[in-house]
């Protein structure tokens, strides 16, 4: 791992550490994620280098791995972003696997209970609240989590920064919903001159203000990453303080000094940091 920090890519660490997650998580990430209100699991993903290079998919399904497939987009077509079926068919084409398309066992349960009054009621932080393993520490002692999404920012040896999101969205989302996590600028942003950013939570309020873009730019303004994540969130809230004591989104950013920071509407939000000197998850400071 240290020889990985020394040499390797930011690019290679955001992907690599987005591959895990979609590999080790249910409810929120990857195709052991909750369905759509329609049963079916849709992968959505973005990836950003520090030459403003970007690829996305949203809407994909059966394919275990839609950060890969984001920089493939990236890598060899002309595009930005693929969608649904054509995200899947450029999947198969260079090489990926059409997975199955059976629900895991914690989202059938899931499901199942849901179908039951087919309630659309997303809550605030309880994303992720069974899950136990190798993210287990980000969850509170009253056994609820951080974030629907996962988001990575890196800075490598060579002081270039780059950046991942990869989510399976909302529960119970209208089949075809796509949130702020491929959308580049929305879900993740990637300044090599200022800093990166990246969101989770309720990705149209995060579109509506073009939120890790914001970020960025409050970041060259001469805010700290922490204030920059704050007076994004400022915004949300402003907008329509009512509403927001019923959302939960946080931004996490870092600039080319390599600090970061992060900040939330509510309390639950957290972040993990990894470094030569650091191995650490923070609890973010939050605005409501």
């Amino acid at each position: 791992m240290e020889d990985f920090i020394q040499k390797g890519t930011a690019l290679d660490a955001v992907e690599a550490g987005a591959m895990h997650i979609e590999n080790k998580i249910d409810c929120c990430v990857g195709l052991g994620g909750y369905p759509d209100r329609d049963g079916i699991v849709t992968l959505d993903s973005c990836i950003m280098d520090h030459k403003a290079n970007i690829g996305a998919v949203a809407g994909l399904e059966r394919i275990k791995h839609p950060v890969s497939v984001a920089r493939k987009v990236m890598e060899k077509t002309p595009h930005v972003i693929l969608v649904g079926a054509g995200a899947q068919q450029f999947a198969i084409e260079n090489g990926f696997t059409l997975e199955s398309a059976e629900l895991s066992g914690e989202a059938k349960k899931a499901y199942a209970e849901w179908l039951k009054k087919s309630e659309y009621k997303p809550v605030i932080n309880i994303e992720n609240k069974k899950q136990n393993g190798p993210f287990a520490p980000n969850f509170f002692e009253d056994g609820t989590a951080n974030h629907d999404t996962m988001g990575l920012v890196a800075m490598d040896a060579m002081g270039n920064l780059s950046g991942a999101v990869t989510t399976s969205g909302m529960a119970y989302k209208l089949h075809g919903r796509v949130g702020d996590s491929p959308i580049i600028g929305a879900g993740l942003f990637v300044d090599n001159e200022i800093g990166a950013a990246t969101s989770s939570g309720t990705g149209e309020e995060v579109i509506r203000i073009c939120g890790t873009h914001l970020v960025v730019e409050f970041m060259r303004q001469g805010y700290s990453p922490e204030m920059a994540c704050k007076k994004a969130v400022e915004r949300i809230v402003k907008r329509d303080a009512a509403k927001a004591k019923t959302l939960q989104v946080g931004f996490l950013a870092m600039n080319k000094k390599g600090q970061y920071g992060a900040y939330a509407i509510q309390k639950g939000f957290v972040f993990s940091v990894k470094s030569n000197n650091e191995n650490k998850i923070h609890q973010s400071k939050y605005l409501i």
